[in-house]
């Protein structure tokens, strides 16, 4: 007889502990503020970094914050294993199972990251996640999504991805904010990172030493990297490319690697002997923001392919939205937080979740929102040091919320306000993207 025991808890792996580190770096955040933000205990978040063993539940917390996924930082192997016990026998085993709602936290999970592929939380944006699923079946298929941080992006890729492995693709999900600073300074040390980073996700062994000519430039490796062993086997092969954004920063290098990108797709489409391999190869690249460096328009991968702006949510969903959280919101109290926060997922969520588990009263949801003392605190208080470190952004920033009317702005300033959720653009003009953020930040900047 087999009798389920309590698990031992799963460890990272040396790659994954580098992933997570670069990017609460990236995001300005302590150990111990990362470790508040997701409520767990700092000694938890540091035995997961020092690679000792911690409980699924806190990993999921940890990685949704990072908008990581769990498999980015644990082998997946052992992320869908469970230990098990013989009561017959002093034997421990393992045994693979699949993944079931069982393996999610019970009721409402944290509004932070990406939605769990399992949840019931997450709001599908008709025609978009059929659009994107037929898509990427295609050879060769490219797909654009950009959408302001927190709007979903990473949510819509995992099930883009998940759709791709369905229909007998290999996938994997690459982030460039996990990319570290030095990296990004050099080609030729980003494509080397680029493709350990693929043949990790797919669990190849890493083999840039017998691929890698230095009398070759990193676009030119990479090529031949992916041409003769990345995409060598049969089976087609999917990149979700998040955050590239942060390519926008380093002009030295993006024109270079977007060039790839573009050329990639293109080889799909050449109709020579290597057409056929480049087929097997589909990207999905997600940006925050419109492409605000000059480039090429024939070198440029933002001007093919199937593109998709997320929207914001619907009063339709959001009524949806509180009945999965068994919330008895009327149509007016709907439509009065939606006067706050928009038809932002992120933020309804924050709202639902707190009321849903009876820390909050939906009142006091309004009354403090834009307080210290709101659901939203951390969140506003993460975008305003964000703010503090760019001042010419901040002051931009603080122009357009004082303003009573929409502000003319240099358009890398709206982009980048845009981006981070701060902002809507309507032609060349720039307005707070909801009550919420006026109020806050009218007081702070």
């Amino acid at each position: 007889m087999i009798q389920n025991r309590r698990s031992r808890g799963v460890q990272a792996t040396a790659a994954g502990v580098e992933s997570l580190e670069a990017r609460r770096v990236n995001e300005d955040w302590t150990r111990q503020a990362l470790a508040n933000r997701v409520g767990v205990a700092l000694d938890t978040l540091e035995r997961l970094i020092k690679r000792e063993r911690v409980d699924r539940d806190s990993v999921r917390r940890i990685v949704a914050a990072l908008n990581l996924q769990p498999t980015d930082i644990i082998d997946p192997d052992e992320w869908h294993r469970t230990h098990i016990r013989r009561t017959d026998q002093q034997e421990d085993l393992f045994v693979v199972l699949p993944v079931t709602l069982s393996d999610s936290p019970i009721g409402p999970e944290r509004p932070v990251g990406q939605v769990p592929l399992e949840s019931a939380f997450y709001v599908e944006r008709p025609p978009i996640e059929a659009q994107c699923c037929q898509e990427i079946v295609h050879p060769g298929a490219l797909i654009r999504i950009k959408a302001p941080k927190q709007m979903g992006k990473t949510s819509l890729t995992a099930r883009i991805l998940e759709q791709a492995r369905e229909q007998g693709c290999r996938t994997t999900h690459l982030s460039l904010q996990s990319a570290p600073s030095k990296v990004l300074s050099n080609i030729d040390q980003l494509m080397q990172w680029f493709c350990r980073c693929v043949s990790e996700g797919l669990h190849l062994p890493n083999q840039l030493d017998q691929h890698w000519d230095d009398i070759y430039d990193g676009n030119y490796n990479s090529t031949v990297y992916f041409k003769d062993y990345l995409l060598a086997a049969s089976s087609p092969l999917v990149i979700g490319l998040d955050e590239v954004d942060r390519v926008f920063e380093h002009p030295e290098i993006a024109t270079d690697f977007f060039a790839l990108l573009r050329a990639w797709y293109e080889k799909a489409r050449y109709g020579d002997r290597d057409s056929d391999t480049w087929k097997k190869l589909r990207l999905i690249v997600i940006h925050s923001t419109e492409v605000y460096i000059p480039m090429n328009l024939n070198q440029s991968p933002f001007n093919v392919g199937l593109s998709i702006e997320l929207p914001e949510i619907t009063l339709e969903q959001v009524q949806d939205l509180t009945q999965r959280y068994q919330l008895d919101w009327t149509l007016s109290q709907i439509e009065e937080l939606m006067r706050l926060v928009g038809g932002h997922p992120y933020l309804l969520r924050v709202a639902m979740y707190a009321v849903a588990h009876q820390t909050i009263a939906f009142e006091q949801v309004l009354e403090q929102a834009a307080t210290e003392l709101g659901v939203y605190s951390d969140h506003l208080r993460h975008l305003l040091e964000h703010l503090e470190r760019y001042p010419e952004l901040a002051s931009a920033f603080s122009d357009v919320v004082m303003a009573t009317t929409p502000v003319s702005l240099r358009s890398t300033l709206a982009f980048k306000l845009n981006s981070l959720g701060l902002a809507t653009i309507v032609g060349n003009q720039v307005t707070p993207r909801c009550e919420l953020y006026q109020q806050y930040f009218c007081e702070r900047l």
